[in-house]
């Protein structure tokens, strides 16, 4: 157990119960307590980033782009001053010189500050609250920046502390309980994460090739397989990534079922068309009535000038 804690300037901190938010380095979960940590780097082959800032340029889009390339991928993401630029790869297929040159090659808009190195290990730690120390944030864990759930889990860790609070001392059960909610929760992240990289169609590069030929998790077996052969989607409540999720990744990944619902047969294809084009027309009016993203920040939430 953790009696009290001594900072920098010498002061001792005690206490009962310590929540250890230091980041990848995790000073209390890691090395005070030697919680082991599962490394999840035999399925998501990532483990650098380089960020670079640029300036704002041309129409302001409401999404982030994800753009694949030969060891990785990069991100995009608009804001109102400015635009934030990464490229997430793998060391061991390109060196950090070979990601910082194709990031700023495909970097629109002027560069604003010099790329920062990220290092990082994809996986969580094998107990979230061991003895009287409860980790949240990357003292936890790490789930890639594809899917960008790492204020998801903080928040989700933070519930479940407060659910489970211990005012009265710790409790194994709840203890328990905490940990396997968010090692079930992480998993279901990293299933919806893998799949990006194995379910693809590219081949080009070792990186790629690799992806596709690497072990994945049972968990992530099972699920292909069940929407490959019959069309249903394997999920439990309270998971992140829910159905519809699963349903537009699979099939945009090309992975076709074999078979589907008879419930489906009955709408004719005709009467199927005729539903989809009826939805298809609302949406365009609906959206055509309403302004663009740019109109929409400056009326509501524009943010003071830099």
């Amino acid at each position: 157990f953790i009696t009290g804690l001594r900072l920098q300037s010498g002061q001792r901190v005690m206490g009962d119960l310590f929540i250890d938010c230091t980041g990848f380095r995790g000073l209390l979960i890691g090395m005070a307590l030697n919680v082991g940590f599962d490394d999840y780097g035999d399925c998501l082959p990532c483990d650098s980033a380089i960020a670079v800032p640029s300036a704002a340029s041309g129409p302001l889009h409401p999404y982030t782009r994800a753009t694949a390339h030969e060891a990785g991928w990069q991100w995009r993401i608009p804001l109102q001053h400015r635009v934030g630029n990464g490229m997430v790869f793998s060391s061991r297929h390109w060196s950090d010189d070979e990601a910082r040159a194709r990031l700023l090659d495909n970097v629109q808009g002027t560069v604003l500050a010099e790329p920062r190195l990220i290092r990082f290990r994809a996986g969580q730690r094998r107990r979230h609250w061991h003895r009287n120390c409860v980790a949240l944030g990357l003292a936890s864990g790490f789930m890639e920046p594809l899917e960008s759930t790492s204020i998801h889990l903080v928040q989700r860790g933070i519930t479940r502390l407060v659910q489970m609070f211990p005012d009265k001392g710790i409790r194994e059960p709840a203890v328990a309980e905490f940990n396997a909610s968010m090692q079930d929760e992480i998993d279901s992240i990293r299933d919806f994460l893998v799949f990006h990289y194995h379910v693809t169609g590219r081949s080009d590069t070792p990186f790629w090739r690799q992806c596709r030929t690497m072990d994945i998790p049972d968990s992530l077996t099972h699920r292909i397989q069940l929407f490959r052969q019959t069309g249903r989607i394997a999920w439990n409540p309270g998971e992140l990534f829910g159905t519809t999720f699963w349903v537009q990744l699979m099939l945009g990944q090309g992975l076709i079922p074999e078979q589907h619902h008879p419930v489906v047969n009955a709408m004719s294809k005709d009467e199927l068309g005729k539903f989809l084009a009826d939805i298809h027309r609302q949406v365009e009016e609906q959206v055509d009535r309403l302004p663009d993203h740019q109109q929409f920040i400056d009326g509501y939430c524009k943010a003071p000038p830099v």
